[in-house]
């Protein structure tokens, strides 16, 4: 290959790498502002919200770990959110009557209440600021390179 080419290659390399890093800072911080602003969640208590309400669907008991591994979140940053969360009323953590073992992450009535309020919110503001602005393909290559990237953190962890 040229060495024109190799260059070329390699910035298109360093400018998908710094277009990849601005990403989240052009969209999340929107879809935070916007979410905070309309119903008074921070993004991480929604994405704990939301996670509890899956795996409570899905599992007998929501275990802190258990919810770290599927927020890829490390356990103790789990462990500060829940605590100020549970402070203002939003979850719980329980004996889980299921197992005996353990504690239950369950969510607090306002907790319930806060996610409702805050799902429509979240859902405009995602549209707004993300879904709305990219045509189908670019949202089928994004959703291509995160699959792609995902089966091969399994093959290396599997």
């Amino acid at each position: 290959m040229p060495k024109t080419s190799n260059r070329r290659a390699a910035g298109d390399a360093r400018t998908a790498w710094a277009a990849y890093r601005r990403l989240p800072l052009l969209v999340d911080t929107e879809i935070a502002r916007d979410l905070e602003s309309g119903t008074g969640l921070s993004m991480p208590d929604y994405d704990v919200l939301t996670a509890v309400t899956e795996m409570a669907a899905e599992e007998e008991c929501v275990r802190v770990s258990g919810l770290a591994a599927r927020m890829h979140w490390p356990h103790s940053r789990l462990s500060r959110q829940l605590g100020r969360m549970e402070r203002r009323g939003l979850i719980a953590r329980e004996p889980c009557e299921r197992d005996g073992r353990g504690d239950d992450v369950v969510l607090a009535e306002p907790g319930r209440q806060a996610l409702a309020a805050a799902g429509p919110v979240h859902l405009a503001s995602v549209h707004r600021r993300f879904l709305d602005l990219l045509t189908p393909e670019q949202l089928a290559a994004l959703t291509g390179i995160e699959e792609t990237i995902a089966r091969h953190r399994a093959a290396l962890s599997g």
